[in-house]
């Protein structure tokens, strides 16, 4: 029962020695947390613009260039895995203690320092596998690179770059949980969600910054284009298309911005909404009190590893059709049917592949239907609705498949939440005080409410995918940042009133 405890605790000699940020001793003050928070964030858009040394851009292909915005990184710079490292690793060690495969108890506090250590040992290991095949893949070296340190001299240069990269976004992760506010993770996929919107919306600078601005080649931010379009366009001009081009068919269109303003609305709206159950205490007469159970229970959990897996799916199949040696395997190398992909490009363009893709908005499979002989992109009404169809009941279904999973492993389903009640001393009025009881009572909201959220975040983030979204930003990063911003905001509060209220530190666990 013992074993895997002692294997880990026999690892955490090594990972003691990884660099590390050192936790506060006692009260950080909110002024100081939020300085770490400002300038942890600056230091992050600086890394996503210092670019990898000896890399040739122009031949080199960015395999996740679809989930760009939730990886928080940077394509072509040393933020080029972004988060992708650390969320898998912390992933797996969640899932692993939550499993019971990893016997660690987190409420004791050396446990949680074997589990923190371990994970970091992790981490390293996750971003030599994202990597390396990324390097040998990939990211091809500048010829420059190549003549002065050789091939392989030139890619161990790239690898060490990636590695350093990732290990310090990895740092400041820590030093936002330690000595800030919130999450890094959190702050760094907010960041770069926002950053997509921000340009997409307000970017003056024309589509082809090589030609000059004009009809045919117009502002590439929404509200730029549209006034641009607006101040320029004869009405003749306008009957014969623009109204298309400006509301459908641009690389930021209008129907984009509104689908992303409802996305944020409709989030806002389901992440303040919850079941409040009535609790009361067992010893102390009238000390009562709530349990909230939120109708987004399970958060964006299961949207996250449903994207993560449909990237997977998508890194795979692109492997197995374009990678020299994969290729070659029978029936699954080079397989059109399963996953066909253009040159330079990778977005399934056909396939099993493409039929669980993420859309790109209404031009990628409405326009297609409406004018396929201007839109065409080789695949037929039927298919493009089948299309949309499948990908929709993907994202829904594995989305309530996750969101189930994440609650049993994370203790947040019935039997774990009865027993945390039960250890606080509060009861559910006119119940007995047994642990069994809450369960049954808990039983009749968390597994209802754990599929209800799971199937809303998942058919939220299909939505927006297919109407699109401004920047590109995809419908998962909406909705990311959207409760990023609002946990932010309210974590920010927490901080204001335990500043004020000290008494308040050791309610929300010292301030920490």
């Amino acid at each position: 029962m013992e074993e895997t405890p002692s294997l880990l605790y026999k690892v955490k000699p090594l990972s003691d020695r990884l660099p590390s940020v050192k936790r506060p001793e006692g009260h950080v003050h909110f002024r100081t947390k939020m300085m770490w928070v400002i300038v942890i964030l600056v230091l992050y858009f600086v890394m996503t613009n210092v670019y990898l040394y000896g890399l040739d851009q122009s031949e080199s292909l960015d395999i996740f260039a679809q989930y760009r915005t939730i990886m928080a990184g940077a394509s072509g710079s040393i933020l080029q895995l972004g988060i992708g490292p650390i969320v898998t690793a912390s992933i797996i060690m969640q899932l692993f203690v939550g499993a019971k495969i990893i016997k660690l108890d987190l409420t004791k506090r050396e446990d949680k320092a074997c589990y923190q250590s371990v994970l970091k040992l992790l981490v390293i290991v996750m971003i030599l596998f994202e990597a390396v095949p990324q390097v040998f893949g990939y990211l091809v070296p500048s010829s420059g690179a190549e003549e002065l340190l050789g091939g392989a001299g030139a890619k161990i240069l790239l690898i060490v770059q990636l590695f350093a990269g990732s290990y310090i976004l990895f740092m400041m992760d820590e030093v936002v949980s330690k000595w800030g506010i919130g999450s890094g993770i959190s702050l760094f996929i907010a960041a770069g969600v926002a950053q997509a919107l921000f340009t997409g919306a307000l970017n003056w600078n024309a589509v082809d910054m090589s030609q000059a601005t004009s009809l045919s080649n117009p502002p590439a931010g929404t509200i730029p284009m549209a006034l641009y379009y607006v101040f320029n366009a004869t009405p003749e001009q306008w009957a014969g298309g623009y109204y298309e081009q400006v509301f459908l068919n641009n690389a930021n269109p209008v129907i984009a911005l509104v689908g992303t303003f409802v996305i944020f609305m409709l989030v806002a709206y389901l992440e303040s909404s919850r079941i409040e159950l009535p609790l009361s205490h067992g010893n102390a007469r009238g000390a009562r009190g709530r349990y909230p159970i939120k109708l987004m229970y399970a958060s964006n959990i299961p949207v996250i590893l449903m994207s993560s897996l449909l990237a997977i799916v998508s890194m795979v199949t692109l492997l197995l059709y374009s990678n020299g040696a994969l290729s070659q395997i029978p029936f699954l190398g080079g397989n059109a049917a399963i996953g066909y992909f253009e040159e330079g490009s990778t977005a399934a363009a056909g396939g099993l592949a493409w039929y669980v893709s993420a859309p790109t908005g209404l031009n990628s499979w409405l326009m297609p239907i409406l004018d396929p002989t201007m839109y065409g992109n080789g695949h037929n009404a039927i298919q493009n609705l089948a299309h949309m169809a499948i990908y929709f009941t993907v994202m829904v279904m594995g989305s309530i498949m996750f969101a189930k999973f994440w609650v049993e492993t994370t203790n947040l389903g019935p039997e774990s939440v009865a027993n945390q009640i039960q250890r606080s001393g509060m009861q559910i009025p006119g119940f007995r005080r047994d642990p069994r009881v809450l369960k049954r009572v808990l039983e009749r909201y968390i597994p209802t409410i754990t599929i209800m959220s799971g199937a809303m975040v998942g058919a939220l983030a299909a939505f927006a995918d297919m109407i699109g979204t401004t920047g590109h930003a995809s419908g998962t990063g909406v909705l990311l940042c959207v409760g990023i911003i609002i946990h932010l905001y309210e974590a920010i509060g927490r901080e204001q009133m335990m500043e004020m209220n000290p008494v308040m530190r050791g309610f929300f666990g010292n301030g920490e």
